[in-house]
């Protein structure tokens, strides 16, 4: 699990999650990621699309791809595990995102990634594939 942390948020880029919406895949970047009561969590706000997406079909995947080449697409299904603790949890981590958000708002929410599948590639073809 800290290697996949690791490569969402070695550098300062984005990482991006894919949803379904009715039949169709959304993607959009996110830029969050913490590992909390030893899950990998993001973020988001219930006021927008992906999270309503989410709801209604937990399943997603992220992809993000390194300086070097090498990227990472991880898929599994989304819990919300919104509470104080967790939202003051991603604001510690992530100061930037009290620009957003509270631990005392109605918003803010957290998920984590359950029975997750990471695989990293590079461009020679080679894979690995570890379950979180």
């Amino acid at each position: 699990m800290d290697e996949v942390l690791k490569f969402l948020t070695d550098d300062p880029s984005v990482f991006y999650i894919a949803t379904i919406d009715g039949d169709m895949p959304r993607v959009r970047p996110f830029g969050f990621a913490m590992i909390y009561e030893g899950k990998l969590c993001f973020c988001t706000s219930n006021q927008k699309k992906v999270y309503k997406q989410l709801k209604a079909n937990p399943n997603f995947e992220i992809s993000k791809t390194a300086k070097d080449g090498e990227w990472l697409r991880l898929n599994g299904k989304a819990v919300f595990n919104t509470t104080k603790q967790s939202k003051q949890a991603a604001l510690d981590v992530n100061p930037m995102l009290s620009r957003m958000y509270s631990a005392d708002d109605s918003i803010f929410e957290i998920f984590y990634i359950e029975n997750a599948e990471a695989t990293f590639c590079n461009m020679k073809g080679a894979s690995r594939t570890i379950k979180l």
